[in-house]
């Protein structure tokens, strides 16, 4: 039986395809850097004794930053390299939430997105949220974080929408 560290990276790699879509984050050890340099926030985990059950990362970035990527002038790598260290930030991207069938539903990404938005607000002036929804349950949880922080949602949409 694999652990749950091998099942949450085999959803992230079969959900998310980062390796075949050059417009999404493959998060690399540079990028991990990048993202922890921005806010230690960027990256929540929820585990139990047997491990990773929900992973999240939200990007804080400037409002032209999120325009420029809801518009889809850029991609999330771009997005997280043109993001400036130690700048002040306006948006905060609902980039990722994966979390095991057996912990869905249960308010584990809601809570970890919250904790996190709400540790960025403390340091930054959070106007709006947006998102790049891979499914409905995504979309779901942008809207919900969105109701719970009073801020707006902005959504980039997909080729095929």
């Amino acid at each position: 039986m694999a652990t749950n560290l091998e099942r949450m990276l085999q959803l992230v790699g079969e959900f998310f395809d980062t390796r075949s879509d050059p417009d999404q984050l493959d998060v690399t050890e540079k990028d991990r850097e990048k993202l922890a340099a921005l806010h230690p926030a960027t990256m929540s985990e929820y585990a139990t004794e047997d491990g990773p059950v929900a992973w999240i990362l939200i990007i804080p970035t400037t409002t032209e930053i999120m325009q420029r990527f809801v518009n889809a002038e850029i991609g999330e790598k771009q997005l997280l390299h043109e993001t400036p260290t130690g700048g002040s930030y306006e948006a905060v991207y609902l980039c990722s939430a994966a979390v095991l069938p057996e912990y869905r539903r249960q308010g584990v990404a809601l809570k970890l997105s919250m904790d996190a938005i709400n540790a960025m607000r403390k340091d930054h002036p959070v106007k709006a949220l947006f998102t790049w929804s891979f499914s409905q349950e995504g979309r779901d949880l942008a809207e919900a974080i969105a109701r719970k922080c009073n801020l707006p949602l902005y959504e980039r949409k997909h080729k095929e929408q």
